[in-house]
């Protein structure tokens, strides 16, 4: 089938003329599954990606009372990569940072063959790419703040540590819920990381695709002159990266300066 990348110019036919028309053909394409109960990542997403890089969503029950075991969610996971894969999406992201990280590191790694082999393109999840953007940067010891109550958060904290990172910090925020998680504003965020200042730590983590963090990323790095990763920021840059798009992009901090292309850093 003739993929948008191989569509050549047409030329038309009409009332003795001949009109040739230029394909109008995105950068990339990115392709996020995300939970239902998400109102953040669409806007996000739309406002931070480079121009040219167009993100498309399909939205799944995982959160909430819909939350099973990552195992079990696979079979929907799948299904919703491959709907993505209909419209040409260059990479596929599973953007829930609990969910992607619920299961452990093998299981988390399978979810990823299994969007491949639905998609036939690179796939990542929200868990993939935050840790994909701390070997980037060079980090081991994070501080780490999660929106939920302390349960949910000492899941992260674990998947963190099996991956082999040291948490020399962190604060459970503990909001009631998806409703609260997107209403908060970028200073909750500012000032539960500068209160966990910590001079050994490599970079300052906050966690949840459902959350205003991504505003306080430059702000923070300022003050605590160490990176700053959260859940949204690092799926545009992974997602990006494994697109073959190495844009710096103004206002998400150092990770998505650190390995731009010159050419492009300097516009």
């Amino acid at each position: 089938m003739t993929g948008e990348s191989d569509i050549q110019d047409r030329q038309l036919q009409g009332k003795g003329k001949t009109m040739s028309y230029e394909p109008i053909v995105p950068r990339a394409r990115i392709g996020f599954v995300i939970p239902t109960s998400n109102r953040m990542i669409e806007p996000q997403m739309q406002r931070y990606m480079p121009p040219g890089v167009v993100p498309h969503f399909t939205r799944i029950r995982m959160t909430n009372k819909h939350k099973a075991p990552l195992e079990q969610l696979l079979p929907r996971i799948a299904d919703a990569a491959s709907m993505l894969a209909e419209s040409r999406c260059d990479v596929t992201v599973l953007q829930c940072t609990g969910t992607s990280m619920s299961g452990g590191i093998d299981m988390e790694k399978r979810v990823i063959e299994e969007m491949q082999k639905a998609t036939g393109r690179p796939a990542a999840t929200a868990a993939s790419s935050i840790t994909a953007a701390f070997a980037a940067l060079g980090a081991r010891r994070l501080v780490l703040i999660s929106e939920t109550k302390q349960p949910d958060h000492e899941k992260k904290k674990n998947y963190l540590r099996e991956a082999g990172y040291d948490v020399v910090a962190d604060k459970a925020v503990g909001l009631a819920g998806t409703d609260e998680y997107c209403t908060m504003p970028p200073q909750l965020w500012f000032d539960t990381a500068l209160s966990l200042r910590n001079g050994g730590a490599d970079a300052y983590f906050i966690s949840c695709a459902n959350i205003h963090s991504i505003d306080a990323i430059e702000e923070l790095e300022s003050v605590l002159n160490k990176p700053v990763v959260t859940s949204n920021q690092a799926a545009i840059w992974r997602s990006l990266r494994l697109a073959g798009i190495r844009d710096a992009v103004p206002g998400l901090g150092r990770l998505l300066r650190h390995d731009a292309d010159e050419a492009v850093a300097a516009e």
